[in-house]
């Protein structure tokens, strides 16, 4: 045989080798597809379910006395004005204290001490604090706090909740604030800015887009939460605006109305589902919203 033909025999053979790879590769891509095409359609029709059942029960419980009368005894007409009035009070009592700390230790950690000792010992602490159950801050806050003045109050919850807003806070802006160029900031050096200056106007400002959606992800992240409140605010059936007394929630009561056997009660925990995953919704879509703003 000549040399000529072998040639061609072997350029053949690879060609052929070659093709069964790619058919190969093909089938394994196609089979790849598939499990990830039937992973995402069991994901979404959960999702799809819980929404429709959220609405289809949550709908059918909103009244104008959901938001102005107080939730009632078992069989009788009520709302969850108390129960919305003290969960947007420990919200907002959870994201004025915890927010500023978030914001200063993500600012100190990625500029004044980002590989120090201290630094790494902080970023373990708030990994942790970030996976540790709400169940276990709640207990915290009640170990150190409720037992101590002996009277579960809103102060407490709104401390539990703050600690949960926290490490959240800190992990958006350390890594919000590493995305900054830093030609922005020796630009600033070059002119002679000092560094506060420079953190303030400079690097706050290109990710405060960022931050700001880092924030708003641990509002939502707070809203729902039930077991640090049954530790620290316990509940309140009255109108309660006094902090230092136990206070109602709307995860707290919906936890308690849920598992009642009056219908009701059945129907408000309901309508206060929907109304948290409303909220939680509006929350998530103002976040991405601000991120396509800065993008």
């Amino acid at each position: 045989m000549s040399s000529t033909s072998q040639t061609l025999i072997s350029a053949a053979d690879l060609g052929a080798a070659r093709a069964a790879r790619f058919a190969r590769r093909k089938r394994v891509n196609r089979i790849a597809l598939g499990l990830s095409l039937l992973a995402m359609v069991f994901g979404v029709f959960w999702l799809v379910w819980i929404l429709w059942e959220t609405l289809r029960l949550g709908l059918g419980g909103l009244s104008l006395a959901l938001f102005t009368e107080m939730t009632p005894p078992p069989n009788e007409a009520g709302g969850l004005s108390n129960a919305i009035f003290g969960s947007l009070t420990m919200v907002a009592l959870a994201t004025f204290v915890g927010t500023p700390i978030g914001i200063l230790a993500g600012i100190y950690l990625s500029e004044y001490d980002t590989h120090g000792p201290l630094a790494q010992v902080t970023r373990f602490v708030n990994d942790i604090l970030l996976s540790a159950p709400s169940i276990v801050i709640g207990l915290f806050v009640y170990t150190v706090m409720v037992t101590r003045f002996k009277s579960f109050s809103g102060y407490a919850g709104g401390l539990a909740l703050a600690l949960i807003v926290v490490p959240v806070v800190i992990r958006t802006t350390e890594n919000m604030l590493l995305l900054v160029p830093a030609g922005l900031r020796e630009a600033a050096y070059a002119l002679g800015t000092p560094k506060w200056k420079v953190i303030s106007f400079i690097t706050l400002r290109a990710a405060r887009a960022g931050v700001i959606t880092g924030v708003l992800l641990a509002v939502a992240r707070i809203a729902g939460e039930t077991a640090p409140l049954l530790f620290t605010a316990l509940n309140n059936q009255f109108w309660n605006a006094d902090l230092s007394k136990p206070m109602a929630s709307l995860p707290v009561t919906i936890f308690k109305f849920a598992m009642s056997p009056y219908e009701n009660w059945q129907k408000l925990a309901w309508a206060g589902v929907f109304l948290i995953t409303m909220a939680v919704l509006a929350l998530n879509i103002l976040a991405r919203v601000l991120t396509r703003v800065k993008k």
